[in-house]
């Protein structure tokens, strides 16, 4: 169960969230939509544990654990996942080694014992099968020379092996073609399962095609000020998001 309750949090001095509640239990999908400046990106960055992100106030729980009172790779640990929507570059490290540094360090933070290079290649081996990936994207540099599709995916592999309990993906389809999207949303899809929640920020209905929520959620001016099902994106689609009624 991921909660948050009244959270608050500022940035360069400037308050951005006030008082977001959301509750995502497991097996839900959760989406939040709102214009730009409605503090979508920063509620995921604030949760994520981003240092430029300052909460002043409010509470996050991931199973019954409070996230706020631990630092970001703790949190990652614990089971939360964060998708940004501009995936850096690293060049001179493989996808391959990032993939592997992260679960082992995941691993470490928990206790358990490092993943051995053959228990690692097999579990490399069936997420990329299972989100039908080419093999060749494992051995290239993280994110170098990739294109906005391959970023996107490449996260969403990093989420297959990772398994979180919670995942927040932000803004995941941004600048993807049609393509790109439906293999992003149907990748998310085939991950989906009884024991993680998803959250998922976007400004356009047009990814819901390829990914059903159980909640859609308004955000606007640092809360979020309506929910609804589906029906709810369509509405904000069509309508914008200034005529809606809250």
């Amino acid at each position: 169960m991921f909660i948050v309750k009244n959270l608050h949090a500022e940035t360069e001095e400037k308050e951005i969230l006030k008082g977001v509640d959301l509750t995502v239990k497991p097996g839900e999908i959760h989406v939040i939509m709102g214009q730009n400046g409605a503090g979508k990106s920063t509620f995921a960055k604030a949760v994520a544990g981003h240092p430029a992100y300052e909460v002043t106030s409010g509470s996050v729980l991931l199973n019954e654990e409070e996230l706020l009172e631990v630092d970001a790779e703790v949190r990652a640990a614990k089971g939360l996942f964060i998708s940004f929507q501009y995936p850096i570059e690293v060049p001179g490290v493989s996808n391959e080694l990032f993939l592997k540094t992260a679960l082992n360090s995941q691993r470490k933070e928990r206790g358990e014992e490092e993943m051995s290079e053959a228990e690692f290649q097999k579990e490399l081996k069936a997420a990329m099968e299972l989100l039908d990936l080419k093999s060749e994207m494992s051995s290239r540099d993280l994110n170098v020379g990739f294109s906005g599709g391959e970023k996107k995916r490449n996260e969403i592999l990093q989420m297959a092996l990772l398994k979180p309990n919670v995942a927040i993906l932000d803004e995941t389809d941004s600048g993807l073609d049609v393509d790109a999207l439906r293999t992003v949303g149907e990748g998310v899809m085939k991950l989906m399962n009884d024991q993680m929640g998803l959250v998922v920020i976007t400004h356009y209905q047009r990814l819901l095609e390829f990914i059903t929520p159980d909640f859609v959620h308004l955000m606007s001016d640092g809360k979020i000020v309506k929910s609804g099902g589906k029906e709810l994106a369509k509405e904000l689609d069509e309508e914008g998001y200034k005529t809606v009624q809250v």
